[in-house]
């Protein structure tokens, strides 16, 4: 096995290093860690455009800072750091427009009226649950609550709004399919 300090002999920069020198350094230096850094880039990014990406980025500022590279067999965690903070910067310039339009503003406009036999039947189904039952279940379907924020909104455990939304859903089934009067 060899070790850092054979593996980068003579890659030590020294003033006047020609272009070809330098290039020759680079690539000894890359050439041994390429793949760690992809593999690193692929674990952190769970994504093997943007980790191609982002080792091609951290490539572009090893070349540029090279020479602050002073211990070569230092070079790994150098890259892998250069990798991390290309990655952070990744989203320092992401920066998400807001909109002034309030949430409530951006729920469906769609106001046609179902005037179909099975809504009929479903609307009145609806209105014949015993209210412990309706208000949990409305607040599921119609405005996408969880279990746990029905919970909390009720004032109630989530275990118990679990117990009513499947209670809510058999009685409604059954008002439906005409086999039970409300409770």
């Amino acid at each position: 096995m060899r070790t850092a300090s054979t593996t980068f002999a003579g890659v030590i920069p020294s003033a006047t290093e020609s272009p070809a020198a330098r290039e020759n350094r680079f690539q000894a230096i890359i050439g041994r860690y390429m793949d760690d850094l992809f593999r690193y880039a692929c674990w952190l990014v769970h994504d093997r455009a943007v980790a191609e990406d982002l080792v091609q980025e951290t490539m572009l500022r090893a070349w540029k800072s090279m020479d602050r590279l002073q211990k070569p067999e230092a070079a790994k965690g150098w890259l892998i750091t250069i990798l991390r903070r290309e990655n952070a910067r990744r989203f320092e310039r992401f920066q998400p427009q807001f909109s002034a339009t309030p949430t409530e503003a951006l729920a469906d406009n769609h106001r046609d009226y179902d005037t179909s036999t099975e809504a009929f039947v479903l609307r009145n189904a609806i209105a014949e649950l015993p209210e412990d039952y309706r208000e949990p279940l409305l607040l599921q379907i119609i405005h996408g609550y969880s279990q746990k924020e029905i919970a909390a909104e009720l004032g109630i455990s989530v275990a118990g709004a679990g117990t009513r939304l499947f209670r809510a859903r058999k009685k409604l089934r059954a008002l439906v399919e005409g086999q039970e009067a409300p409770a």
